[in-house]
């Protein structure tokens, strides 16, 4: 279990330091209270953290050989992607993340939200970083851990690095976006994804 938990916390931690939901919760956090975009934010996190441990608990019943490939080719895939992400970045790759998040949050921006209400502002944090996870690598990285390891471990240590980047984002977010490196993040975590692929191979052979 405790295997797991670390996995599912280095890889969320690190796959999510510079995302999109992390800079929807810093520009949510300039416009509303931090404490209410953080439980928006946080909840819809869990929520998809918990969401993706079920379906790798289903993909677990698949064929031992065949999941334990696919573990790897997940793995080693993202990996590799995010590397080739990396080398293509601009310098001003950071700066389109926010961009792209500042459309987001204008474009779903609700009534309830402009308004200041508090459950507006909840509900508003809780919407945009669900949709904003879903179909994200760390989602699909989610599923693999679970359906690999122990899914209590991967839960929770999948949620307390939701947690830790939410948090970042919502107290600190403006200054880490002004000396974060997103191709070095990039990197890191392109690397992680493959170490973790390795390890994979590793223990399957």
């Amino acid at each position: 279990m405790l295997t797991a938990f670390t996995a599912g916390l280095l890889l969320i931690t690190m796959s999510e330091l510079g995302d999109k939901t992390f800079f929807i919760a810093m520009l949510l956090a300039m416009r509303h209270s931090r404490r209410l975009v953080f439980i928006g934010a946080i909840a819809a996190l869990a929520a998809m953290t918990v969401l993706s441990v079920l379906m790798g608990q289903v993909v677990s019943l698949l064929p031992k050989a065949l999941l334990h490939v696919a573990e790897i080719v997940v793995f080693i895939g993202f990996g590799l992607k995010l590397l080739y992400d990396a080398k293509q970045m601009s310098s001003n790759a950071l700066c389109d993340e926010v961009k792209e998040a500042e459309e987001t949050i204008q474009q779903a921006d609700t009534v309830a939200a402009k308004q200041g209400t508090r459950r507006g502002v909840v509900i508003q944090a809780f919407a945009l970083t669900f949709m904003g996870e879903w179909g994200d690598r760390t989602q699909f990285a989610t599923i693999a851990l679970a359906a690999a390891n122990d899914p209590w471990g991967v839960t929770a240590g999948a949620i307390l690095g939701h947690a830790i980047c939410a948090a970042i984002a919502v107290v600190g977010g403006r200054l880490l976006a002004a000396h974060l490196s997103e191709r070095l993040i990039t990197t890191l975590g392109g690397l992680l994804f493959i170490v973790f692929g390795i390890i994979a191979w590793m223990e399957g052979a």
